[in-house]
C-alpha cells in the first residue's frame, strides 16, 4: 500500500488559477519524499489537502489509505502534521504545550510526560521546557512544532517548511531525527521546501513543483538526467590563470563537464601538460538545485 496517493489533486481559491493542478504522486511507505518549489508554488496547499485541513476542488487523496477528510480523527492519531500556521498556547510552556497535545491525541499522561521530554532533548530545546511558548525564538519555535507533530509516533510525518528559521545546528539536529525516523522505524516523510541542500540530504525521491504542478520527479539522478546536469572537473588556478574550455565560479575554480569521472587524471595530465599550476582539483556531481534551475530553464518559468 501507498503511504501517499493523490489522483488529479486540485484545489482552486475563488473559482481563479488553480493554486494545484491535477496533482498524481504515489509515495511508498518508507520513503523520504521532497516537494520543491519557490514562494507560491502551492506546497501548503498540498499539505494542507493531505492533512484533511482544507477541501479539494477536485481529485482524490489517501494518506494510508484513509481519506483525510472522512477519516480525520483516525488519520491524526497516525499521521503528524507541521505546518507554519500551526498554533500553540503562548501563555503556557513548550513542555506543556506538548504535554496537553500529547493527551488530547489519546496518550496517558505519563506517556505524553515521557515523550516531551524524549523530543525537546532531541530537538536541542530541553534547556527551554519552562520558558511561556510566547517567548520562544522562531527557530526555537519551529522545533516546537516539529516535537508536536511527532508526539504520537506517527506513521506518516507531513512537514512544510521545517528548517526555515533555524540555523545550521538546528537544522542539523532536526534533519538528523528525521533521517533517523526513516531508517529505524520506516516512517514515510512528506518534505515540503524551497531548502534544496536540506532536502537532497533527507530525501531520495523528489518533485519539482512550479505554479501548482509538478514539471519533474524521481531521484536525484533521474532528475538530473532529465536536466542534463552532468559531471563537473573543477580546477584551482593561479589567480590570472585561466582554462580554455572551462568556466570560472564566483569560488574561483574553473569547471568543465564531463560525462564520467574517469575522465578527470587525462584532464588533469592535459592542464599539467600545458604549463598549468593546479592547486586543487576536484569533482562536482550535480545537486538537486542544479536539476531544479536547469528543468525550471527548460519549461520556461525562471
Amino acid at each position: 500500500m501507498d503511504a501517499i496517493f493523490t489522483e488529479r489533486l486540485t484545489k482552486s481559491f475563488n473559482n481563479t488559477t488553480n493554486a494545484l493542478d491535477t496533482l498524481d504522486l504515489n509515495i511508498a511507505e518508507g520513503t523520504a519524499y521532497g516537494l520543491l518549489g519557490g514562494s507560491g508554488s502551492g506546497k501548503t496547499t498540498v499539505v494542507k489537502l493531505m492533512a484533511g485541513l482544507i477541501t479539494p476542488t477536485s481529485g482524490h487523496c489517501e494518506i494510508l489509505g484513509m481519506d483525510p477528510l472522512k477519516k480525520s480523527a483516525r488519520l491524526h492519531k497516525v499521521c503528524g502534521v507541521m505546518t507554519p500556521s500551526a498554533k500553540m498556547y503562548a501563555c503556557m510552556t513548550g513542555q506543556e504545550n506538548l504535554v496537553f497535545f500529547g493527551e488530547a491525541s489519546g496518550m496517558k499522561a505519563a506517556d505524553a510526560q515521557t515523550r516531551t521530554a524524549e523530543l525537546m532533548k532531541d530537538l536541542g530545546i530541553w534547556q527551554a521546557r519552562d520558558l511561556p511558548v510566547s517567548q520562544f525564538p522562531t527557530g526555537m519555535l519551529q522545533r516546537l512544532s516539529l516535537a508536536r507533530a511527532l508526539m504520537t509516533h506517527p506513521q506518516v510525518l507531513l512537514l512544510d517548511e521545517p528548517t526555515v528559521g533555524l540555523d545550521t545546528e538546528g537544522a542539523e539536529a532536526v534533519l538528523g531525527l528525521l533521517s533517523g525516523l526513516v531508517k529505524n522505524e520506516g516512517i514515510t516523510i512528506f518534505l515540503c521546501t524551497h531548502q534544496f541542500p536540506y532536502a537532497q540530504q533527507l530525501c531520495t525521491k523528489f518533485g519539482i513543483l512550479s505554479e501548482g504542478s509538478v514539471v519533474a520527479d524521481g531521484s536525484l539522478e533521474v532528475l538530473c538526467r532529465k536536466a542534463g546536469c552532468r559531471v563537473r572537473a573543477g580546477f584551482r588556478l593561479p589567480e590570472k590563470d585561466s582554462l580554455k574550455g572551462f568556466q570560472q565560479r564566483a569560488d574561483g575554480f574553473w569547471e568543465h563537464e564531463i560525462d564520467s569521472a574517469d575522465e578527470m587524471p587525462e584532464l588533469l595530465r592535459k592542464a599539467v601538460a600545458a604549463g598549468h599550476d593546479i592547486y586543487e582539483a576536484r569533482l562536482c556531481s550535480p545537486t538537486l538545485t542544479d536539476a531544479y534551475m536547469a528543468l525550471l530553464g527548460k519549461e520556461g518559468l525562471l
